[in-house]
């Protein structure tokens, strides 16, 4: 089986994670837009190259970082399934808690939802715009371009650097990303083989969680621009809890809230979250946060 994977080395990681879930198969590295550095402004970006090497035959499952996903995927493309999740919230690198920063320090994340829900806590901070791989952000750390640093906590685990995490922040308000720590492994839609070795690794706990998260999206119209959490875990009793964060970048405005739902029908749960955000008041929240995402563009 050809598996196809971003460059990256965390993307090389996670797919070997699956090459070894699965017992067999070959990685074939494949460039996206993103990686290219094209300007194309929104998830696709990050999953276009793959998905077009899918279709051309060139592969027959690709690795993604389930965050990077946009609802809608090319036709004649599924999401397959995913293995057990990783860690799903953030973390700060270089401090053990928000807390502990001083007045007006310097954070560094290139995430328009984390720097949202940081503002949101405390608006004295000084968000510095760091974009890069897990190792290009932790050196800019080291030299001094900011004070801490906000990364995924399952980036880290995947790459073996957990060492690194100072403080884990809280989830349930620090609402992570829709599928952060989450693979989605996105086959052709009629490949019976595919589907059936992708349907034994998967950990149908994450499939649940991952599909309410992806509805909430889907729902909400979210992008990339989107200050967007959502974040859903078993609570027993065949239950989802579900958590959903929206706001407007500079951490002005924000609604939050959380729902219970039925485990078999997580695409529900999280539409019906997403009618009760609308209800708060989350419409105006996205439009006023695309209109900001315009004014800086």
């Amino acid at each position: 089986m050809r598996i196809g994977t971003r460059g990256s080395a965390l993307a090389l990681a996670q797919a070997q994670l699956v090459v070894e879930l699965l017992g067999r198969g070959e990685t074939v590295i494949v460039t996206t837009a993103g990686d290219r550095g094209d300007a194309v402004a929104d998830k696709s970006r990050w999953v276009d190259a793959l998905e077009q090497a899918l279709l051309a035959g060139e592969i027959d499952l690709a690795v993604h970082s389930a965050k990077d996903v946009p609802a809608v995927l090319a036709d004649g493309l599924s999401l397959l399934g995913t293995p057990a999740r990783a860690a799903a919230a953030d973390v700060l690198c270089g401090a053990a808690s928000l807390e502990e920063l001083p007045h007006g320090a310097r954070l560094g994340t290139g995430s328009v939802r984390r720097a949202a829900q940081l503002l949101a806590v405390r608006e004295d901070l000084k968000l510095v715009p760091v974009t890069g791989n897990v190792d290009t952000r932790l050196r800019k750390l080291g030299e001094g371009e900011c004070d801490a640093l906000v990364l995924a906590h399952a980036g880290l685990q995947r790459l073996g650097r957990e060492a690194e995490v100072g403080g884990v922040l809280d989830p349930t308000s620090f609402v992570p990303s829709p599928g952060q720590g989450t693979l989605a492994l996105e086959g052709r839609s009629d490949d019976a083989a595919a589907r059936e070795a992708v349907a034994a690794i998967t950990d149908k706990d994450t499939n649940a969680c991952l599909r309410a998260e992806r509805a909430v999206a889907s729902a909400l119209e979210a992008s990339c621009h989107t200050p967007l959490g959502a974040w859903a875990v078993p609570a027993g009793c065949g239950c989802l809890e579900l958590r959903a964060w929206v706001g407007l970048p500079d951490g002005s405005a924000w609604v939050s809230d959380g729902l219970l739902g039925g485990f078999y029908d997580p695409e529900e749960l999280g539409s019906r979250m997403a009618r009760r955000m609308t209800a708060a008041g989350a419409g105006e929240l996205l439009k006023g946060a695309r209109e900001m995402a315009l004014d800086r563009a």
